[in-house]
């Protein structure tokens, strides 16, 4: 798995463009986490590529009018830490007060 840090110019379509170069090579997107970068904005991409994919991925972002830089590094493992949001969720059933008390306790 490689990380690719994208950063562009937040302009009409440039974010689907960059996803769309992914999806339309049939590769999974495991974690997209798009944010605003001080007057840029940025998208980190996880995706499972060979050398081959990672130079047509480059050329093609790169190609984008309004991408200003493409990174990539190592992506996540399954040892690595998630995101809060990614971690385990209590069942549907536990009310919110059920939460809220879980929560005090800990």
């Amino acid at each position: 798995m490689q990380a690719f840090h994208i950063r562009y110019r937040n302009t009409q379509g440039t974010l689907m463009r960059i996803l769309n170069a992914a999806s339309r090579r049939g590769l999974d997107l495991p974690s997209v986490q798009a944010e605003a970068a001080e007057r840029d904005h940025r998208v980190t991409l996880v995706l499972d590529v060979n050398s081959k994919q990672v130079g047509q991925l480059y050329r093609e972002w790169y190609a984008i009018a309004d991408v200003m830089d493409v990174r990539a590094g190592v992506g996540l493992r399954e040892h690595e830490a998630r995101p809060a949001w990614a971690g385990p969720h209590p069942p549907a059933s536990e009310s919110i007060s059920d939460q809220s008390a879980h929560a005090a306790g800990a």
